[in-house]
């Protein structure tokens, strides 16, 4: 029974090296990176399966879900990205404008201004949800897969445009209007 064993044993062992060993020998050439939609992708089975990083990038699908990008003209602040985010990782302020500020690029009206827009890029879990509610398709999924960073803070992608001076300016706007308006209407209730 032991040396049945012992031999079981080698006899893996042996099975492993000449494994190991043909790996290793095959592993003088490399594979070529190629598409996934071409037509011998299958075809190359043997050499270093180990894309060079700086100098190889696998190919990126058109539909891959990666870093995400938001062209803040376009965004009429409706918030519903951030409220179909399943992790709570957009975060945005909006400020009330006096009078339409302009369209988008699909000719939506803008009413409000984007105070904040930040995107959380380390909770994100890629879904995409929050490209499929936007109504001017203003966030996207970009094709940018490495971005790094030493500091968690810094996944964190401000996409506003408004500084604090400019926001704290539009609420007192906001805040003035909406004081004549009541003035205006305390004024109509006593006449």
């Amino acid at each position: 029974m032991v040396l049945k064993t012992a031999f079981k044993g080698l006899q893996t062992s042996w099975k492993g090296l000449v494994l190991t060993l043909k790996h290793f020998f095959e592993a003088r050439k490399s594979k070529v990176v190629a598409d996934v939609k071409s037509p011998n992708y299958f075809d190359q089975q043997n050499g270093i399966a180990t894309v060079q990083y700086p100098r190889q990038e696998l190919p990126v699908p058109e539909v891959g879900r990666y870093q995400l990008d938001v062209v803040i003209d376009d965004c009429i602040v409706c918030d519903l990205c951030a409220k179909i985010c399943p992790v709570d990782c957009i975060e945005i302020e909006s400020i009330k404008a006096t009078e339409a500020i302009g369209k988008t690029s699909d000719g939506s009206v803008k009413r409000l201004y984007a105070a904040k827009f930040d995107i959380d890029m380390a909770k994100c879990m890629f879904c995409g949800l929050c490209t499929t509610v936007c109504p001017t398709e203003c966030i996207t999924m970009t094709n940018g897969y490495d971005r790094s960073f030493s500091l968690v803070t810094d996944l964190t992608y401000h996409f506003s445009d408004m500084t604090e001076e400019e926001a704290e300016l539009r609420r007192e706007e906001l805040e003035a209007q909406l004081a004549e308006r009541k003035a205006a209407k305390e004024a109509a209730m006593k006449k």
